[in-house]
């Protein structure tokens, strides 16, 4: 339910104020569109303070660029391949 409330009040940024301040965005995916990706991926705690993270970095001086989330370590799966086998 937290999670939701967070997601809505982001979309309604990018849908209410986002276009009022025009395609200014340094960064790809925009700081939007990452928060929302960090939340869904990471739950509401890391994904703000990863979206905050990256809203720090939306200043002249950074040159901006491609900036992904980070892939969750709880995603990762172990390959059969790395097991080592006894015959």
């Amino acid at each position: 339910m937290i999670k939701r409330f967070f997601l809505i009040l982001v979309k309604s940024y990018q849908y209410a104020i986002s276009p009022l301040l025009g395609n200014n965005c340094r960064f790809y995916p925009s700081c939007s569109h990452y928060m929302i990706e960090a939340i869904e991926r990471f739950g509401v705690i890391k994904g703000i303070y990863l979206g905050l993270k990256r809203l720090a970095k939306c200043h002249p001086w950074h040159e901006g660029g491609i900036d992904p989330v980070p892939p969750c370590p709880c995603h990762t799966k172990k390959h059969s391949s790395d097991k080592t086998s006894k015959s």
